[in-house]
């Protein structure tokens, strides 16, 4: 009986450093981890490395830096330096971006950006708007909100963003079709170049910028604006 129990004992211990390990295992690999075993995905930041990354208009990245597997912006950007693109082009896709927004804080995912033409990366492609949307200083227009196609769509449905949490933002781009989602909500839907957007562009900052969301395909983007922006996620898949 004795020996029975101390191997009963035995199958135990090793049962539940079995299950600690597994835990702990499942912690640190999360979500980046999984992304890159679903079938299709492509992992653009995988929480070690800024490989899949360059500076817009320039070369090596400099200013972003990663903190325990989270990207980080300068938090000191400007509008004509220290955003970041992917190597690679993409012309459609769906892109998955989790990020946290330091307090009075902006920046932007871009999707179709080229260089070469334009001094900064809005002037290029569009730009899914990332704000501290609560806390923000001064008044936001509508199409200045989280989520929004930056000073063309204004976000409908959205809950605003709060400073120190994180969200989740997909953008998909499907030929002419463009959609942003919000922390699993659609809150932009829009198609390119079409009169709408034409008008909506003529009547906007970049209506004396040529290259501006002309592009059919082109390189995602990250900015580095205004304070501190982080992000853990970054998938995407091409359709």
């Amino acid at each position: 009986m004795k020996n029975l129990t101390l191997l009963l004992v035995s199958f135990f211990l090793i049962g539940f450093v079995s299950c600690t390990n597994s835990g702990k295992k499942e912690t640190v690999e999360s979500e980046p981890v999984k992304a890159a075993e679903d079938d299709g995905w492509e992992l653009l930041f995988d929480g070690k490395s800024l490989d899949n990354w360059k500076l817009f208009n320039d070369g090596e990245v400099t200013g972003w830096k990663i903190v325990d597997g989270i990207l980080e912006n300068s938090g000191v950007g400007s509008d004509h330096g220290g955003d970041i693109i992917t190597k690679k082009q993409y012309k459609n896709f769906e892109l998955v971006v989790e990020w946290n927004i330091d307090p009075e804080s902006n920046s932007g995912i871009f999707f179709h950006v080229q260089e070469g033409n334009t001094d900064a990366i809005y002037k290029s492609g569009p730009e899914y708007q990332l704000i501290d949307d609560t806390g923000w200083p001064g008044e936001l227009e509508a199409s200045q909100y989280s989520g929004a196609n930056y000073g063309m769509h204004a976000p409908e449905g959205a809950e605003k963003v709060k400073a120190g949490e994180w969200n989740t933002s997909k953008i998909i781009v499907n030929g002419t079709h463009v959609e942003n989602w919000l922390n699993g909500i659609k809150v932009v839907d829009y198609e390119l170049w079409d009169d709408d957007w034409k008008a909506r562009k003529a009547n906007s900052k970049w209506a004396e910028e040529p290259f501006y969301g002309i592009s059919e395909t082109g390189s995602i983007g990250l900015q580095d604006h205004g304070g501190l922006t982080k992000f853990r996620v970054i998938k995407i898949k091409e359709l």
